[in-house]
């Protein structure tokens, strides 16, 4: 009975249609001696020719090849043994996938072997968990494109598939969204210092996790512990001077009523300012997975303009535009990547700050940025704003829905429990474009202030 390598190489050679199925997908290192000389003759071929080759040309190759005696007789042997036989195709495509993903697993094993004993000198043991996790993905993907004929129905299902989205508990968010953030996007906040960037996303962080769902908290601009207060004066329902009276036995008691309501977990993980880049939190995920099986269903960054590149050497002579740019398209990268939303924030411009109609064209440092997100908004706030508790919501970009509809609306905000919420129909009236709006949260609600999410009925 041949071996799975020998049937592999015959089919290389004689079937044209498995050979472009899956010669993509076979490396040398997968083939041992006499089978990894044939097959480095075949691959030289196929790249040069685009063609399976023949019997009377690897000879030739053979031949021309560097090679002692026994070797040399040994291959001659083993291209004479690859005639064309019939064998079920679905099958062989099968057999092949899984010896590649054996041999991808042997080699990472051995290799993490040499790293643990020291004779490899290039890598150290923090290379394993990626070494691993990469023969683990070896498989076949040949999907190369959509065809735009022979594809119309997957097309079809796509129009009708209910995306995977990530929800706001702010109503006129999920509105403006079509019901919340999708996987693989990335979304930011525009504000000035002190509106209430860093506020925003630690609501969305609470609210996330009342939802039962996993959020992964970055941040680069204040401790783990403060913003963890911030979520906890948000939960809890609990003005945040108030946090520190609290008993130890009253505090534990607030903690496990969160709980029992939610099944998500919230993990805060804390860089020095402009000191972490993707990279950084492609590892975190990792060692996040391996150590506490914690994926996120939802990451964010607090904030972008303090991350650095990871392609981009910080002090390169690149100009800031090249640089946010970078760094927003990374984290895009990441966002699809890992199959989740990202959230992350920007500055205004100086101009942008006092203004209480932000454009595009305030955000700081680079205009590359809202040219690589999928949703941006700028948060404003006023002295007239402040007393009435409210900020103002402008959409700048929106990938998920018409951005002229309700371009800007207002919600309600609690500064001293971290809180934002759903506003009075009546606060909406006014705003450009807003009239159905409020018409339909009167419809909907009636002139009550709305919060989805409360927390208030803790006792203790």
């Amino acid at each position: 009975m041949d071996r799975i390598e020998k049937t592999i190489l015959r089919n290389l050679m004689h079937d044209d249609v498995y050979m472009r199925q899956v010669y993509p997908f076979l490396r040398p290192e997968y083939f041992g001696n006499a089978d990894q000389r044939v097959f480095k003759l075949i691959s030289a071929f196929i790249d040069q020719y685009n063609a399976c080759p023949n019997i009377e040309a690897l000879d030739i190759a053979l031949q021309n090849s560097n090679v002692n005696e026994t070797d040399f007789k040994t291959a001659v042997d083993l291209i004479r043994e690859l005639q064309p036989t019939d064998v079920n195709k679905e099958w062989l495509v099968t057999e092949t996938e899984k010896f590649c993903k054996d041999k991808a697993v042997y080699n990472a094993i051995l290799k993490s072997i040499e790293i643990i004993d020291g004779r490899d000198k290039k890598h150290t043991t923090e290379a394993l968990p990626s070494i691993l996790q990469e023969a683990l993905a070896v498989g076949f993907d040949n999907h190369v494109g959509h065809d735009y004929i022979n594809d119309a129905g997957q097309r079809f299902d796509f129009y009708h598939r209910v995306e995977s989205r990530v929800p706001f508990d702010l109503d006129l968010f999920n509105k403006i969204t079509n019901g919340g953030m999708p996987n693989k996007t990335l979304n930011v906040v525009l504000a000035g210092t002190g509106v209430g960037k860093s506020l925003f996303m630690c609501h969305v962080a609470a609210g996330t996790l009342a939802q039962s769902r996993n959020v992964l908290y970055i941040t680069m601009e204040m401790a783990e512990e403060r913003i963890a207060e911030r979520i906890d004066a948000n939960l809890m329902n609990i003005d945040m001077d108030q946090l520190h009276d609290l008993g130890k036995q009253m505090y534990d008691n607030r903690i496990d009523k969160i709980k029992e309501r939610t099944q998500g977990r919230l993990i805060i993980k804390e860089y020095p300012t402009a000191g972490a880049h993707c990279g950084h939190f492609k590892a975190l995920l990792n060692e996040l997975a391996l150590k506490q099986s914690f994926r996120p269903d939802i990451i964010i960054i607090d904030y972008l303009n303090i991350c650095t590149s990871s392609r981009i050497k910080q002090g390169a002579g690149v100009n800031s535009y090249t640089y946010i740019k970078a760094i927003a398209e990374e984290m895009r990268g990441l966002a699809v990547e890992h199959n989740v939303p990202i959230l992350s924030a920007t500055q205004t411009t100086r101009s942008g700050y006092g203004s209480t109609d932000v454009e595009l064209t305030d955000t700081s440092e680079s205009f590359g940025l809202p040219a690589t997100v999928d949703f941006m908004f700028a948060l404003v706030s006023t002295e007239d704003l402040e007393e009435l508790n409210q900020l103002m919501v402008k959409q700048l970009k929106n990938r998920y829905n018409d951005p002229t509809v309700n371009r800007k609306f207002m919600i309600g905000v609690d500064r001293a429990k971290m809180k934002l919420y759903d506003v009075e129909a009546s606060a909406q009236r006014g705003l450009s474009q807003s009239g159905q709006v409020a018409e339909e949260l009167d419809v909907k609600f009636g002139s009550s202030i709305r919060n989805s999410r409360d927390f208030s009925g803790i006792k203790v």
